[in-house]
């Protein structure tokens, strides 16, 4: 007959035979209520269309998922049977975990690249300078790509000044790395940042892919260039960037100029500027002589002179009417004239004779030859005044042209 055990003595030699019994398992199955704790482990459950298991996977382990667990995400479990004696449950210690069906960078590169898109990090792209002569480049110091596109600047654009902001560009701590390497060179007053690193595995791109760094470019106010491996390598730099180079070499390439090929360029334009010019200038020259002949056809001199011979045209006809009519007028006037004449001359005589007249009369009445006997001029105060002005008691004088008689009138007497 057994005897009676205890619930915790039963639980565990429960968790001493899963423990031991199942230390290594693979468990695929369905995603359900994951949750993430502030702790940093990870609990969920793993079900199909028959079962489920409790799953958890602890902070130590969740650093190299590199994607998120969603609801009804098909997954692929390695871990182990762990049971919790107290309550006499079991659950799976996840270690590693992937995507049923596709590898877990891959998984991850799709969800971070559509939450990124869905945030809108993959609008708003900022213009490239046709120009820049500074250009930063967050990439290994020690890398071959830093030298690749030193080569290629001096021998397209020697004038541009490439300034190495170094980072790590794979391993671990590589992602802040590079983040802080773009905030860095963002304070550099460049022209263009280029972000990037030679070719390697998706391992070693992986630190591009990273959210980190996507918020770094997306924040960044100088535009960027995101040129990481070859040109079949697509990461979400890439995406973020203002602009995607297939290589490091290739971004050096896109974003200067070609020296010769610009000589080239303003040659022609030099070439095709003049020839443009002279045409125009013909254009213009012909144009100003029609301009000239208009204005000398409608100058003010020239009016002025069309004026002038109107003007003489008239005053000519106005003088040849004139003249018609002074002619006409004087044969008349001779004929009145000879009337008036006629007229004039017995006026004149008639006149001529009154004139005799008058002048014989005058002689005759003249004072200095009339008789002055009886008469005298009146003079008072030396001024020759009329009889009627003198008052009885005034001195005044009688005088005639021989002689001046001094007078006292005695009385007045109005006749």
């Amino acid at each position: 007959m057994l005897k009676p055990q205890s619930v915790a003595e039963l639980n565990r030699q429960v968790q001493a035979l899963l423990e031991s019994t199942f230390l290594h398992v693979k468990v695929q199955g369905e995603v359900s209520r994951p949750t993430y704790h502030a702790a940093g482990h990870i609990y969920f459950t793993l079900k199909d269309a028959e079962s489920s298991i409790s799953c958890v996977m602890f902070k130590g382990n969740t650093k190299g998922l590199k994607f998120q667990l969603e609801d009804g995400m098909s997954i692929v479990i390695n871990g182990s049977i762990s049971v919790y004696a107290p309550r006499g449950s079991y659950q799976i210690n996840c270690v590693y975990i992937e995507p049923s069906g596709e590898g877990a960078l891959a998984k991850a590169y799709e969800q971070l690249k559509t939450k990124l898109e869905q945030k809108g990090y993959f609008e708003n792209k900022k213009k490239l300078p046709k120009f820049p002569s500074r250009i930063g480049v967050v990439t290994s110091q020690t890398g071959a790509a830093w030298h690749d596109m030193l080569q290629v600047a001096n021998k397209r654009w020697p004038i541009a000044k490439l300034i190495l902001v170094p980072a790590l560009v794979q391993g671990e701590g590589a992602a802040k790395s590079i983040a802080l390497s773009i905030a860095k060179a963002d304070l550099l007053d460049c022209d263009i940042i280029v972000v990037g690193r030679g070719g390697g595995s998706i391992e070693d791109l992986w630190a591009f892919n990273e959210e980190i760094v996507a918020q770094a470019i997306f924040d960044a106010k100088t535009p960027i260039v995101s040129a990481v491996g070859h040109e079949i390598d697509y990461v979400i730099s890439d995406f973020t960037a203002d602009l995607r180079a297939p290589t490091p070499s290739a971004a050096m390439e896109l974003i200067l100029p070609e020296q010769n090929e610009l000589r080239q360029t303003i040659d022609f334009q030099i070439t095709r500027f003049e020839s443009v010019a002279k045409r125009i200038l013909s254009q213009k020259t012909e144009y100003l002589n029609y301009l000239q002949e208009i204005y000398k056809k409608n100058s003010f001199e020239s009016r002025f002179k069309i004026r002038t011979v109107h003007l003489e045209i008239t005053q000519n006809s106005f003088k040849n009417a004139i003249q018609n009519k002074l002619l006409q007028k004087t044969q008349i006037s001779k004929e009145i004239f000879a009337v008036f004449d006629t007229k004039v001359s017995a006026v004149i005589n008639l006149k001529e004779n009154l004139l005799r007249s008058f002048q014989n009369t005058y002689a005759l009445k003249e004072p200095s030859k009339e008789s002055k006997e009886g008469f005298a001029q009146v003079v008072k105060n030396s001024k020759k005044t009329a009889l009627e002005e003198i008052n009885e008691g005034d001195d005044f004088e009688l005088q005639t042209p021989k002689i001046k008689i001094g007078v006292k009138a005695l009385k007045k007497i109005k006749l």
